[in-house]
């Protein structure tokens, strides 16, 4: 069926998004953005399920991030997006995987706004006893949605000093860490491999959870794809990305973890109380280090906070632009949905208040829903780079300039281990739910998409 996709959508007033992010804003982006809120805050319960092995769980689960993000920079390189996968699957499957993958994953990001905002709330609550989180919620939502609502080089500026500060720092805990691990460290003994022995403490089950636990934290990986689009080189751009994918993710998740575990013993209650990286610090007993990487952890969920709002307001302004939303958010000005960035931003902030609200049934709900939602995405990429390629191939080969490896075999290998990741998820209660809810979720949105793309072929016919 033909898609109404266009690299280079205008809003529903004719005019289109600028390009106002320098190579420096996006390379910068590339490279923070994989060190995401998840890998500071819930990596830790993955810890003390998977123990030792939770290195395994971070391997295996980041070949299938590297592979996920190599067809994606596939596609994304041919045809660049503010829609990013959402375009690519309106244009390889039909309106209908447009309009279900771009929706699922707007409410996923807004969602994660309130989250992002209730967990640095509480660090700075923490620091500053007596002050309600609701305020601190409601001036980070007010900063970022300012931030996003004017020119997007403040976006890039925003987020090229949050990357620059989450990469310093994960670069002095993984030198000090090898340091302490090598018995270099000035006042500190090498632990060697004593805390590794035991290295599946909860056996295949544990292994499990802390694979779940992986793939969850490396979300957030999508944002450069969409950001590329408003770039000045947006295929040099997503070229680039790509291509150091592979090592940025070994270095920053699949290192740290084994970094922390040889330092740590993956049964300290500091790992799942303090986190991970604030238990190994205290253990090598810097002074004040804590506290420091409590900062850090506190700029990566500003910055994921900021990143979010961003990327729901594209991925909304680009599904309206293709005629599958409220025209109203399709209204560009400054070079900035504007409408967009507020709408994002008020339905974060009101996941917030549902927290306050309802957190045992209405939150709880939505928390559920979302769970799911970044394995879809996946599938709906991996489906849409198959059906692609060999149109590319056929059509217009000079636009491949990101090739994905050993294709087709390798992306069939990727769908398997989304497939055996639901069936894990099935497994566990706690995930099982999950499932099903985000299930429901998405089987609502492609209903009514398809329902949407027979309306709007009979129009048209």
């Amino acid at each position: 069926m033909p898609s109404s996709t266009t690299e280079t959508p205008t809003g529903t007033d004719g005019v289109s998004l600028s390009h106002g992010l320098k190579q420096r804003h996006l390379s910068m982006i590339a490279l923070g953005g994989v060190i995401g809120a998840g890998l500071f805050v819930g990596s830790g319960a993955g810890i003390a399920a998977a123990g030792p092995s939770i290195v395994v769980a971070y391997a295996l689960s980041g070949v299938l991030v590297m592979l996920v993000m190599r067809m994606l920079g596939e596609m994304s390189a041919a045809y660049p997006s503010s829609g990013s996968f959402s375009a690519h699957a309106e244009r390889a499957i039909g309106p209908w995987a447009g309009f279900t993958a771009g929706w699922s994953f707007w409410v996923l990001l807004c969602t994660a706004v309130g989250l992002e905002g209730i967990g640095a709330a509480k660090i700075v609550s923490g620091w500053l006893p007596g002050t309600p989180e609701w305020a601190w919620v409601a001036l980070f939502m007010v900063v970022f949605c300012a931030t996003n609502l004017a020119a997007v080089k403040n976006f890039g500026e925003f987020e090229f000093w949050f990357a620059a500060l989450k990469v310093g720092a994960i670069t002095l805990f993984l030198v000090l860490g090898v340091l302490a691990i090598l018995g270099i460290l000035p006042g500190t003994d090498s632990p060697g491999a004593s805390h590794l022995t035991d290295f599946l403490p909860n056996g295949g089950e544990g292994l499990v959870i802390g694979l779940l636990a992986s793939v969850f934290a490396y979300g957030g990986l999508e944002t450069v794809t969409i950001a590329a689009a408003e770039s000045e080189n947006p295929v040099q751009g997503v070229a680039s990305a790509v291509r150091t994918a592979m090592w940025r993710i070994a270095l920053f998740y699949i290192g740290s973890m084994a970094v922390i575990v040889t330092l740590v013993p993956w049964d300290s209650k500091e790992v799942v109380e303090k986190g991970p990286y604030v238990a190994a610090l205290d253990e090598l007993g810097i002074p004040g280090a804590g506290q420091l990487m409590n900062v850090v952890v506190l700029v990566a969920l500003l910055s994921a906070m900021n990143a979010n709002i961003y990327g729901a307001s594209r991925i909304a302004y680009s599904l309206v632009a293709r005629g599958q939303g409220p025209k109203g958010l399709g209204r560009v000005s400054g070079g900035v949905p504007r409408i967009a960035v507020l709408a994002s931003s008020v339905f974060g902030f009101l996941c917030v208040l549902l927290s306050y609200w309802r957190p045992d049934d209405v939150f709880a709900w939505l928390l559920n829903m979302i769970g799911a939602v970044i394995l879809a995405v996946w599938i709906f990429i991996a489906v849409s780079q198959l059906r692609l390629r060999r149109r590319l191939e056929r059509e217009c080969p000079e636009k491949l300039a990101v090739r994905m490896w050993a294709f087709p075999w390798l992306t069939w290998v990727a769908l398997a281990g989304m497939a055996a990741v639901f069936v894990l998820m099935a497994r566990e209660p706690d995930t099982r739910v999950q499932l099903y809810s985000t299930g429901g979720m998405i089987l609502v949105l492609a209903v009514v998409g398809y329902a949407w793309q027979r309306a709007r072929a009979r129009t048209e016919a």
